[in-house]
């Protein structure tokens, strides 16, 4: 009799509390979850790992929680590379919004994969995304076995008011249609660009039609000071209390980057719930400054981890963001002991499917079985005095070996099993460089 059952065998496991032990993760495929863990995880399954497709050897790795993207643009892949080393205001007017004019459907399904090719290769298994043609990445989230929440993108300044408000529609219609899809495993936001390309009145029209809907709100806020000061001059407040004016700020909401946050600002994003996705490469790249990282986490606010788009990154490896979140919120807090390495590791699994309400994050039974199984084989990662540590600061996406989503395997000694990884690099370089041809 063929076993319902996944067995993750012979390797180490990052517990909840960030321990390491000795341990099999015994896996249900039908509802994809963790039934066990332990040296003992398959006693009570006398078929468990029988059958080719039964066993993921873990010998030798590390068996980690799936890494939690949970803030980008994915299917950005198509401009990775397009314009760097400018300032974000300059970037997205005079580069990015010109090439995202031209972007068809066909476009954003060639990048989306790409990106998620990407990402199932560095053991994320759950990414948040802001952009647009919505189903498309809905679509391609279904064939690839991960999880995710989407949104469609708002902007309304340059737009006149039919235009605008179409837009803001578009996204509460998308939320609305396909939280759920891909068997539960997408989830959506209404996802207003940021507190100052949306305008008040549409913004609060978007706040309101999110909470009638049920869904949560997804906006950039405080990335830069140039999306500070309009709002300090024009309305006398700070941006997170202007967000909290408009009903933004609630347990469900998750706001990227937060990085010119005030004392103030952050105890409103404490007393509302309201979780922070910090974006460390992004934020270094465009020079846009440095997240209180160790003092929204001091407040008790939930700090996830993001990449961001590839065209300001430029790569979708959570492993990089982990090594630069706790290096870089060193730095900022002026604090070799700010950010330690479990607290990285805590943002990127279980920070990021807090701040997304999404299952993972967790190896423990009754989890969702969203797991990555990292090889410590390589000579960067020897000795092996701290694992956690390692995990921090020395692991990269490729010494990921095996990577499990909702309890399907999704990469089996680095070969992706849900998409034909070939093909979708090769479309991606095509659709890349007529898209460019079209924009410039």
């Amino acid at each position: 009799m063929a076993s319902n059952t996944l067995l993750v065998a012979g390797g180490r496991v990052l517990t909840p509390a960030f321990d390491v032990v000795d341990a099999d993760v015994l896996i249900d495929r039908e509802t994809g979850t963790i039934r066990a863990v332990g040296a003992d995880a398959a006693a009570d399954d006398p078929v468990a790992g029988d059958g080719p497709d039964a066993t993921l050897d873990a010998s030798g790795g590390l068996v980690i929680p799936g890494l939690v993207n949970a803030h980008t643009h994915v299917a950005m892949t198509l401009l990775r590379g397009y314009a760097d080393d400018k300032p974000l205001d300059a970037w997205l007017q005079e580069d990015i919004w010109p090439a995202e004019a031209e972007l068809t459907a066909a476009d954003v399904r060639a990048g989306a994969e790409l990106g998620i090719v990407e990402m199932i290769r560095s053991g994320t298994t759950a990414f948040g995304d802001m952009y647009f043609h919505v189903p498309e990445i809905v679509e391609a989230v279904e064939a690839a076995g991960l999880r995710a929440r989407v949104g469609h993108g708002v902007v309304t300044v340059g737009k006149d008011e039919p235009e605008a408000r179409a837009d803001v529609r578009e996204s509460i219609d998308v939320a609305r249609e396909y939280d759920g899809a891909a068997d539960g495993r997408v989830r959506t936001a209404v996802m207003p660009h940021s507190l100052t390309t949306v305008e008040d009145s549409l913004l609060r029209e978007a706040v309101e039609s999110a909470r009638d809907a049920g869904v949560p709100i997804h906006a950039h806020a405080n990335e830069t000071r140039d999306e500070v000061d309009p709002i300090v001059e024009e309305r006398g407040e700070r941006p997170m209390e202007y967000a909290a004016d408009v009903g933004l700020l609630a347990e469900s909401t998750f706001l990227a980057h937060g990085v010119h946050v005030d004392e103030r600002e952050i105890d409103l994003l404490a007393a509302h719930d309201t979780a922070v996705v910090h974006c460390p490469a992004s934020n270094m790249k465009l020079a846009s400054g440095i997240a209180p990282v160790q003092q929204l986490a001091d407040a008790g606010v939930t700090v996830a981890l993001g990449t961001d788009g590839a065209a300001s990154n430029n790569d979708l490896d959570l492993f990089d963001e982990l090594r630069d979140a706790a290096m870089l919120g060193k730095l900022g807090a002026d604090d070799a002991a700010a950010v330690p390495a479990a607290e990285a590791v805590r943002m990127a699994t279980q920070g990021g499917a807090t701040a997304l309400s999404l299952p993972g994050g967790r190896i423990e039974a009754g989890a969702a079985a969203d797991l990555a199984v990292v090889d410590l084989d390589a000579p960067h990662l020897a000795p092996a005095h701290d694992l956690v540590s390692h995990l921090a600061y020395a692991v990269r996406g490729s010494d990921v070996r095996h990577t499990v989503c909702d309890g399907r395997v999704l990469m089996r000694d680095r070969e992706v099993l849900t998409l034909d990884a070939e093909r979708v690099v090769e479309t991606a370089r095509k659709r890349a460089v007529d898209l460019v041809a079209r924009a410039e």
